[in-house]
């Protein structure tokens, strides 16, 4: 009786903490739009928005914007099925940053309507005329020095903030657990009770210090920070991360005096005179759509941003077919690599996910084709055909699932890391030319299938007929 007592105490006592503990998110979620408190519960999704920021500033760094133009857009691949122009492929790299960037820019307007400042408020606006004018009335536009500075500390608030995530997530685990043993305590006999009571005690000295733990990173995070304090540092990231974007693609250049151009992909392939200096010498990043195009008074920045991404009629992303011919591609480079051990439900499959324009198409080219495939030495050569193909395909289609399974994944985590383009993808694939080259797989496929079919099937009956003659052989001499 003594011992049940004690439990239905301290039970009573854990609901009343869990009811304290519980009644801190909802608060935060129950704010006024204006209001000086911190951004509590909304610290992860800001996190989440700062980690696209940091990663969004590296992928502007002088080596990676070097490599965008030196290594992404001279993919073999990229130049036979996307495009070998240039300007255009530059353009491509230019306005997913920039549609990146906006992405982030629409989350943060929304948050910064609970902020005192009116200006804060007014992000939106704020940020929409920068991007068409380049008017940045508050300064927001940082410099490199305080840049550097400010990523820092944004990534210390980062780092805080996930680990905060990762504690609160061990506590409510801790706090389940302790409910559960509490409520099967119930059913104990006198001899499992006093193992029960020591179980209780060390979960609950477990919870202490957990909740202590959490109490510290909460101080540390952006759990306690004010809306004002982390809009203040997203807007002038989202400022400036535009500000550079346009520097190094020569976009509406001549306004932007914060930025160092010395440091640029541009000034490290045609350095001016003025390393301080926005004005190009060539604009050797420079897409000259983009640039046509803002000069139209008729739409703004963004609007003509998101209708360069928009995929031509003639592209597998027009077709919504880039992400299935991915799949197919990868299904058929693994076919090629083992085609004994492929079966024929295998192959049916693969053919179930032809559409209709390559099964006419692979039709044609098997039309007349005899039934036997004996030949190594032409196996050999579509061999060596088939790895010059998957050579530039393969990439692009490897490519396609790890941009789309990133984003994917960005939905469910913390932290965001994107390491490909969209131009490095089959998105902006020409169909047709796509489609020819898929078909020469499948028609290799095919070849080198039956070869090794016919081969094994020799192999089995030659085997067959050896132990068959030893059979005999050893008949006659018995």
């Amino acid at each position: 009786m003594a011992l049940e007592t004690w439990l239905i105490k301290v039970k009573t006592a854990i609901s009343h903490r869990f009811d304290a503990v519980r009644t801190t998110p909802p608060t935060t979620k129950l704010v006024p739009k204006r209001s000086g408190g911190t951004v509590g519960v909304l610290a992860f999704e800001i996190a989440g928005l700062m980690s696209k920021l940091l990663h969004l500033w590296q992928s502007l760094s002088d080596k990676n914007i070097i490599r965008v133009r030196n290594d992404y857009i001279s993919l073999e691949g990229v130049r036979k099925i996307v495009s070998n122009d240039e300007a255009f492929l530059l353009g491509l790299a230019c306005a997913e940053m920039v549609e990146n960037l906006r992405h982030v820019a629409k989350s943060v307007s929304r948050i910064s309507k609970r902020c005192e400042d009116s200006n804060l408020r007014s992000f939106e606006n704020l940020f929409d005329n920068f991007a068409n004018s380049g008017y940045d009335p508050h300064g927001w536009v940082l410099n490199w020095k305080e840049v550097e500075a400010k990523n820092k500390k944004i990534d210390r608030y980062v780092t805080s903030t996930v680990n905060l995530y990762r504690e609160m997530d061990d506590l409510s685990v801790m706090e389940n657990g302790l409910r559960k043993l509490l409520q099967s305590s119930k059913n104990n006999d006198v001899h499992d009770a006093s193992i029960k009571e020591q179980k209780v005690i060390d979960l609950q000295q477990k919870i202490f210090w957990q909740r202590q733990e959490v109490k510290y990173l909460k101080e540390r995070s952006l759990w306690n920070r004010s809306f004002d304090t982390v809009i203040t540092m997203l807007a002038r990231s989202i400022f400036t991360i535009l500000a550079r974007i346009k520097l190094v693609f020569g976009i509406g250049h001549g306004f932007l005096s914060s930025l160092p151009r010395s440091l640029s992909a541009s000034a490290t392939v045609h350095p001016s005179e003025n390393p301080n200096s926005c004005n190009f010498v060539s604009g050797p990043l420079k897409s000259p759509d983009l640039e046509q195009k803002k000069d139209h008074h008729a739409h703004t920045f963004f609007d003509l941003n998101s209708k360069f991404l928009k995929p031509p009629p003639t592209t597998l992303g027009a077709a919504a077919l880039a992400l299935h011919y991915a799949n197919l591609i990868i299904v058929i480079e693994k076919m090629i690599k083992s085609p004994q051990l492929v079966g024929l439900d295998a192959r049916n499959d693969v053919y179930g996910m032809l559409p209709d324009s390559i099964r006419s198409s692979l039709r044609a080219r098997l039309k007349g084709v005899g039934f036997s495939a004996s030949d190594s030495v032409l196996a050999g050569e579509w061999r060596e055909a088939l790895g010059r193909v998957l050579g530039w395909l393969s990439p692009l289609a490897h490519n396609m699932i790890k941009w789309q399974s990133e984003r994917s994944f960005e939905q469910q985590n913390l932290v965001e890391k994107t390491n490909v383009l969209l131009l490095q993808t089959l998105y902006f694939a020409n169909k047709e030319k796509t489609e020819a080259a898929i078909t020469e797989l499948l028609v290799g496929l095919n070849y080198i299938w039956r070869f090794e079919r016919e081969m094994n099937a020799k192999a089995l009956f030659e085997c067959s007929n050896y132990f068959n003659g030893s059979s005999l052989n050893l008949q006659n001499s018995s």
